[in-house]
């Protein structure tokens, strides 16, 4: 009776045992990490526009310069100078 419990445990191990393990999963394997790089691909709107000479249209430097001055203030708790303000005394 122990003989054959020990040849049944033997049988059942070595058909557990995989000797020459083939991928289960070959298919995604071969598409791994697709989504991501198709993802990325997508974000990129012109992936030569650093080669183009033409400067970008849009503020001046002077006052691209006085706005990040500005959103800088904002963080350091000072309020910024009121641009248009609109007073209640009317005469």
């Amino acid at each position: 009776m122990r003989l054959l419990l020990g040849m049944l445990a033997a049988c059942t191990l070595a058909a557990c045992a995989n000797i020459n393990p083939v991928s289960t999963t070959p298919r995604w394997d071969n598409q791994f990490g697709s989504n991501a790089r198709a993802t990325l691909a997508r974000q990129v709107i012109d992936p030569q526009a650093g080669r183009n000479p033409d400067s970008v249209a849009g503020m001046d430097g002077r006052a691209a310069h006085a706005g990040y001055e500005r959103y800088q203030r904002t963080f350091s708790g000072a309020t910024p100078a009121p641009t248009f303000m609109i007073s209640g005394d009317a005469k």
